[in-house]
């Protein structure tokens, strides 16, 4: 894991503005597993509320087969498990979704980039399978990012 704590609060709001332009999400966090927690986020969206016990059950590598029993709530919207890769090598990706809201459900991915998460929340009608693949993809140019940024170092 590469430390990321010198990567400004400004790259990370560049990369939820640039998941943003993509269309198919409207909501996205930039989180981590160890205090501040939540790195950056969209102002106008629901995830600037995650909490800090919602991202540790989130990111927690022990009992996440109760994940798919008991669900999990992100910024206080319970939510499905329908896919835990998050911990795969090569993957790295869960998918979720939003149940009992009145708007409908949501598909939600949360994706491994070294040692933050990038969590995007799809517009309504995008299907998780689609909003997966993008968040991988967008995965991949920040991941390449931070590696620009660290050879600076």
């Amino acid at each position: 894991m590469q430390c990321i704590g010198d990567i400004s609060e400004d790259v990370w709001q560049d990369c939820i503005t640039l998941f943003l332009q993509t269309g198919m999400c409207c909501d996205a966090a930039i989180i981590t597993n160890s205090p501040p927690w939540l790195l950056a986020s969209y102002p106008e969206g629901n995830l600037f509320q995650l909490t800090q016990e919602e991202i540790q059950i989130l990111l927690a590598r022990e009992g996440r087969e109760k994940l798919f029993l008991q669900g999990i709530t992100l910024a206080g919207t319970k939510c499905l498990l329908i896919r835990d890769n998050l911990y795969t090598e090569g993957n790295n990706t869960m998918d979720l979704r939003t149940k009992g809201q009145s708007r409908g459900s949501q598909a939600v991915t949360v994706v491994q980039i070294e040692s933050v998460y990038l969590v995007v929340m799809g517009q309504k009608g995008t299907e998780g399978g689609p909003l997966n693949l993008k968040a991988f993809e967008m995965a991949g140019y920040i991941r390449e990012a931070i590696h620009q940024h660290m050879a600076h170092f």
